[in-house]
């Protein structure tokens, strides 16, 4: 292996793997404007620690949004998005904190757990009005920041939530790559303070970007606004496939 990827303790075929699986989630996420970095965790962790795919989902998210950030300001509810960045600037520490003071497994079990219910009542049509509150859509966003500081996948609550507020699948998807890319920018100062985002962290990450940004490029090509109707339940059942097998390997 290279310089950039001492940190990643992986193999040659390893790290194959992982740049397919990177491209993979960057298709998802360019078509359904999130889902990046819970494919790439219930994919890589079971031969990547999941501390040290942190700095790797930060840099590819960054990388994303950046590609899809025109289309996401255009498109998204703006004020409910400022909404859930705040919580999530709330959340974030909250969850490292919980990282670094529960087993691991088990804060990863309980966020999962919470992600196969609440897609299971949507699935079912059961709506949560007290969501569609201001106060609501804080809380929202303050959970989302926990469970990316314990799990790294914030992005899947936040996908709920905004499944949950009957938008078109163009907000819907403007707002979650708006959500993510600010976001995504408040969470680098904890993870500095942490001691997460290291130098080397850094270059083996960035060895990643051009290929999330091709999986990204493909993905959007392929959302079409012929599909919206087929939009809130694939986003679904990807949603509980992915908490599903995250949640499946973490107790095996």
């Amino acid at each position: 292996m290279g310089e950039p990827w001492l940190f990643l303790p992986i193999s040659p075929a390893e790290t194959a793997l992982l740049t397919a699986i990177v491209l993979v989630a960057g298709l998802v996420r360019g078509f359904a404007g999130f889902a990046l970095s819970a494919l790439v965790m219930a994919s890589a962790a079971s031969f990547i620690a999941p501390i040290l795919l942190i700095p790797v989902l930060w840099f590819q998210e960054m990388a994303a949004s950046i590609l899809m950030a025109r289309g996401g300001w255009q498109d998204a509810d703006r004020p409910r998005t400022a909404l859930l960045v705040v919580g999530n600037w709330i959340g974030w520490p909250l969850g490292l904190w919980m990282t670094v003071s529960l087993p691991v497994d088990t804060s990863s079990q309980v966020a999962l757990g919470v992600i196969l219910a609440l897609a299971a009542l949507q699935l079912l049509r059961v709506s949560i009005p007290a969501l569609a509150s201001h106060a609501g859509t804080l809380i929202a966003g303050t959970i989302a920041g926990i469970v990316s500081g314990v799990a790294h996948v914030g992005g899947l609550v936040v996908a709920l939530y905004v499944l949950s507020q009957g938008n078109t699948a163009r907000s819907m998807r403007g707002t979650l790559v708006l959500y993510l890319f600010i976001g995504s920018l408040g969470a680098l100062v904890y993870l500095l303070y942490f001691g997460v985002m290291t130098r080397a962290a850094t270059l083996g990450s960035l060895t990643l970007v051009p290929v999330t940004l091709l999986g990204v490029f493909l993905g959007t090509k392929l959302f079409n606004p012929r599909w919206e109707p087929y939009y809130k339940h694939f986003c679904l059942w990807l949603l509980i496939g992915l908490a599903a097998a995250s949640l499946l390997r973490s107790v095996i």
